[in-house]
């Protein structure tokens, strides 16, 4: 048995749904634990792009068992969106491949209203939201106002739950931002037929996954967003609604700290961010943008333009801290190909949030169609072993170009 934790060790669009997607085929579950359909894990196979915003990305392997943790707040629609999507593709050809936790928190069509009333009223004040409603969902979780899949799949406790909660939301949106009141007809009829095409999925997932345990099998853990916007340890308050770092994939599916063998950061070979907050090795000039536009640098769930910087190791080395990285994935070290030198942030001044700079040599030659170590350019080979030094960390994988194959595998987490 082995289990792996794959997390984010930025500020999220690190690549963990290729890497997700590279070990599975190592696995017999592969389970989301936290956040909702604001995030997007993108794969690409031959010329095929899928991007998922809630099933996780192991659901392209049809052995795969995949589960959605009672630590994600499932938007119903998005879910069911994303079902016929794969059936249209050929993929998810069993339902039973698919399960879904009873315990998961449902985004309801108020938490969006309140997400973008709220955004819109901040001004200066903005988060940069998806507006997809999550922040919202979990407020109600821990207030313990929220519906759950246990709750939308049985008609008769979902109608009793929304009748208590319902008149708490029209209040809030009427009074403070004189919005028109809520329809409990719609939204009641609406989540119902939502209830009743999940039910086959709902399942208890903390049972399924801990007898998966005793049964030895692998599970791959997948994480959201990044670290650097987790609630607890990221840069609050710009930060998600959700605890993105390992401990959270314990939290969020109920399997115990005890079961974890090895925690893969996933990092890209520079640094973006998506939304606003501090970015101290961000680039607004014209490296910025070549990176943005090599890297293709645009937000799978919200079509917003990334904003791009430099490698961040003090920012790595903090993630490694709070999250027990075992090993680093690296992803997108082929979009660095081309500039003559490279900068890295290896601390910062003090009193302040201004970088303090190592410049490394940069190479020239192309490294997607490359297939083992022994074929990174000397100046590449550099750049990783600097990182690996400054972390005292393993790169175990190596991602060189977006499609399945342009990756290397150096050590398996299994």
């Amino acid at each position: 048995m082995s289990t792996v934790i794959i997390v984010g060790a930025q500020w999220g669009d690190e690549g963990k749904g290729k890497i997700v997607d590279i070990l599975t085929p190592f696995a017999d579950y592969v389970v989301r634990y936290q956040g909702g359909a604001n995030a997007g894990h993108t794969i690409i196979i031959g010329e095929e792009k899928v991007v998922l915003h809630l099933i996780p990305s192991g659901i392209l392997h049809e052995k795969v068992k995949c589960v959605i943790g009672n630590g994600v707040v499932l938007d119903p629609q998005v879910c069911l969106e994303e079902i016929a999507l794969l059936k249209s593709k050929k993929y998810l050809k069993d339902d039973s491949q698919l399960a879904i936790s009873l315990n998961a928190h449902i985004v309801m069509p108020y938490h969006k209203l309140i997400d973008k009333l709220r955004e819109e009223s901040s001004g200066a004040g903005k988060i940069g939201t998806t507006g997809r409603g999550i922040g919202p969902c979990y407020e109600d979780k821990a207030a313990r106002l929220g519906l759950r899949v246990c709750d939308i799949i049985d008609e008769k406790r979902f109608i009793e739950r929304l009748k208590m909660v319902l008149p708490h939301k029209s209040a809030y949106v009427e009074k403070l931002f004189n919005s028109p009141p809520l329809s409990f007809d719609e939204i009641a009829k609406s989540n119902i037929e939502f209830g009743r095409r999940l039910k086959k999925y709902a399942c208890d997932s903390v049972g399924l996954l801990n007898a998966a345990l005793v049964a030895k099998k692998n599970i791959l853990f997948e994480g959201a967003q990044g670290t650097a916007l987790d609630v607890d340890h990221g840069t609050y308050p710009y930060v998600t609604s959700s605890t993105t770092v390992a401990s959270g994939a314990c939290s969020g599916t109920g399997v115990g700290p005890k079961a974890i063998g090895h925690v893969l950061g996933i990092a890209k070979a520079y640094t973006t961010r998506v939304g606003n907050g501090p970015f101290p090795t961000e680039l607004n000039d014209a490296t910025g943008e070549l990176l943005r536009s090599k890297g293709k640098e645009v937000g799978a769930t919200t079509g917003r333009p990334r904003r791009c910087g430099w490698l961040d190791l003090e920012l790595l080395r903090h993630s490694k801290m709070v999250n027990s990285i075992t090993s680093i994935a690296l992803t997108k070290l082929d979009v660095l190909s081309g500039f003559d030198k490279l900068s890295v942030c290896t601390g910062y001044k003090e009193g302040s949030e201004e970088p303090i700079y190592k410049e490394l040599p940069g190479w020239d030659e192309d490294l997607t169609n490359l297939t083992n170590l022994k074929q990174i350019p000397n100046n590449a080979r550099k750049y990783i072993d600097f990182i690996e030094d400054f972390l005292g960390t393993p790169v175990s994988i190596l991602s060189v170009g977006p499609k399945r194959g342009n990756n290397m595998i150096m050590k398996n987490p299994f």
